[in-house]
């Protein structure tokens, strides 16, 4: 299971694996089987304190409840990032919904909110609300913005990347309204871009031509002959995560941003022609030069050369 509409501070939605009901269940009595075994160890110092001081026995014993059922659990999530024995077990840990690590106040949150779904209702709520919840929470991850990932995979680690404009496109980009774009058109954009480098010229044409064409209704747009569809798709993908970034802001993470991706148009080099569109401002960079002039293929894309 993968959770939707994790944004990085880059504007990158990535597909995080959630953990499944299974797993967090099993980390769970891990962590009640811990719990267990220090409340009796406290209970026992309590009783042997309150054979001397009774009183000092009695608040022992409400400081030993609080110890084990708030302060473990909040403790562990903020001093060893979002986990505690049992998801460490599991290779469990608790994020954010931007992806960012948790905070103490996250982790005081889902602990106090465990009294509700743990404890009140003997794990009913908790059941419930993981079981119908896009995302994989409870309540008590509801309330603090928090999911659990599972990151113990044989997979390689999801990695963001940044797209950026090429220079002289800035204006071209700017014209794209992307408002109306899915994400799952985005991630067939982010997917080629990121294969693209490795992919044998023509067929990587036709298959950005491919993913290009779909996306015209979608943006509302119909592309000058000079810009190809791979230029296209690269725009899209800038203009959509500057836009993602406008819509979700989200504190400072251990993010790196890949490098920005180079392009190239399959075909024989041309002469350089007319700038395709010069943006505003004297200090405009030098726009790059316009293919060579051949004709439109369906779509507005014209096939190399």
């Amino acid at each position: 299971m993968s959770a939707p509409g994790i944004v990085t501070p880059e504007g990158v939605v990535l597909d995080l694996d959630l953990a499944g009901l299974g797993s967090r269940l099993v980390a769970r009595l891990i962590d009640l089987a811990a719990q267990g075994a220090l409340l009796v160890a406290l209970l026992l110092a309590s009783t042997a304190i309150g054979t001397q001081v009774r009183v000092v026995g009695l608040a022992g014993i409400y400081l030993s409840l609080f110890a084990v059922v708030l302060v473990y659990p909040a403790a562990f999530e903020t001093v060893w990032p979002g986990r505690s024995p049992g998801k460490w077990a599991l290779g469990l840990r608790v994020v954010t919904v931007e992806g960012a690590p948790i905070r103490f106040r996250h982790a005081a949150i889902r602990a106090i909110l465990g009294l509700v779904d743990f404890y009140l209702f003997a794990g009913f709520v908790a059941v419930v609300t993981v079981a119908v919840s896009k995302q994989g929470q409870r309540l008590g991850d509801l309330v603090a913005g928090t999911v659990v990932l599972r990151q113990r995979s044989a997979a390689a680690a999801p990695v963001p990347a940044q797209f950026f404009v090429p220079p002289g496109w800035e204006a071209y980009a700017a014209s794209l309204d992307v408002s109306a774009l899915s994400a799952a058109q985005y991630g067939a954009v982010r997917s080629f871009l990121l294969r693209a480098a490795t992919l044998e010229p023509r067929f990587r044409f036709e298959l950005a031509r491919q993913i290009a064409i779909p996306l015209l209704g979608t943006l509302r747009h119909t592309p000058q002959p000079w810009v190809g569809p791979e230029m296209l798709l690269l725009c899209v993908a800038a203009s959509y995560q500057q836009r993602q970034r406008a819509m979700h802001p989200a504190p400072p993470g251990p993010w790196q941003a890949a490098g920005p991706l180079s392009w190239s148009r399959p075909g024989p080099p041309g002469p350089p022609a007319g700038p395709p569109a010069p943006p505003a401002g004297p200090s405009s960079r030098p726009l790059p030069p316009e293919p060579p002039p051949v004709g439109p293929a369906a779509g507005g894309f014209a096939p190399p050369g």
